[in-house]
């Protein structure tokens, strides 16, 4: 499987990598026995983080034997250098490792700070002297985060929402990556799981030889298609370019990309699921959709009380309460449609 250079880490990483959020969701054994199958099939590059839940102790029980052959990036989302410092303590262990070899920064909503002895960064500078890490990174959905670190040189990667939807400005973050010989880590390669086309996907990303995309596997079927579509390397054609172009009028304004960073919710609704829908309704099959148990979950959308805590820390604006209460109505009115066909 040919690799690429993950900027001035000089990392030499898979251009498929491995996502492992949805492993969180295996049991152990099965989580491992994946992750063990996609380093069989040639990838290398396994990207975890602290808060998703055993994900990082399938990438130990899995992996560690084969450490010195792949590369491993985890996140911490501590704000301070205290809970930084014990999530690299606990990340180590869970993964039975000496080190790390990209440490990032989860999703700040400002810029950690080198200059604060008592920040984020501070531990992580550290741990990277003591050899615990290697390179510190930084993921993040606000344009204005991903330019400042770029623009301060503290990073050596920054990984951001980027797919085939993109626009001018996530584009100019892939340019302005290069320049600063900076890697750019795509993750939302499939837009929070709208985007079904595989080979388009991956036609896309194959048009930028400094963008690492991720892709979220949980399942052997979706580790495969990844694997097929790495091996037949595709390229944009007229025809793709027509499907691109159908894909982005039907998906065109603010969608929900899924990051689920508009929870908790006080009334327990699935924001990140619900918000959305009415597009998952008509882009995946509907039958699951159907279930006593998803209706119920759905249902609780009826219980929104609007009190905006999810629109405000919606890092893409949306006016999250109006999508629930559009979906509400959407769904009843499908599920009525649609009950008795499944």
């Amino acid at each position: 499987m040919k690799k690429i250079r993950l900027g001035k880490t000089e990392l030499m990483v898979t251009r498929t990598a491995f996502g492992a959020l949805p492993v969180q969701r295996r049991t152990k054994e099965d989580g491992a026995r994946l992750l063990r199958m996609a380093f069989e099939a040639g990838i290398n590059f396994f990207d975890t983080a602290n808060a998703y839940t055993d994900s990082e102790e399938k990438i130990g029980m899995g992996l560690s034997d084969v450490r010195d052959r792949i590369v491993i990036a985890t996140k911490s989302g501590g704000s301070d250098y205290k809970t930084v410092r014990e999530h690299i303590q606990l990340s180590l262990e869970r993964m039975k490792t000496d080190y790390i070899d990209l440490l990032q920064f989860h999703n700040p909503a400002v810029l950690p700070d080198p200059a604060d002895p008592d920040g984020p960064y501070a531990a992580a500078a550290e741990a990277k002297k003591k050899g615990y890490i290697r390179h510190i990174g930084i993921t993040n959905h606000r344009l204005a985060v991903a330019h400042a670190a770029i623009e301060s040189g503290n990073f050596e990667t920054l990984q951001f929402p980027f797919s085939y939807l993109a626009g001018e400005q996530e584009l100019e973050l892939v340019r302005k990556c290069r320049e600063h010989d900076m890697g750019f880590i795509a993750m939302k390669g499939l837009a929070g799981g709208l985007l079904t086309n595989v080979t388009l996907c991956r036609a896309f990303m194959n048009q930028f030889d400094n963008v690492v995309p991720i892709w979220g596997i949980q399942f052997e079927d979706q580790l495969r298609q990844w694997i097929e579509a790495e091996e037949a390397e595709p390229r944009m054609t007229p025809e793709l370019e027509a499907e691109l172009e159908k894909e982005k009028k039907a998906l065109a304004g603010s969608f929900c990309r899924g990051c689920g960073y508009c929870l908790p919710c006080p009334a327990n609704i699935e924001i990140f699921t619900m918000a959305r829908l009415d597009m998952l309704l008509l882009r995946s099959p509907w039958q699951q959709y159907m279930t006593d148990a998803f209706h119920e979950k759905a249902m609780k959308m009826a219980d929104c009380v609007h009190c905006r805590a999810c629109a405000s820390r919606c890092p893409y604006g949306l006016d999250t309460p109006a999508l629930i209460e559009y979906n509400l109505k959407n769904y009843e009115k499908f599920y009525a449609e649609h009950k008795e066909q499944v």
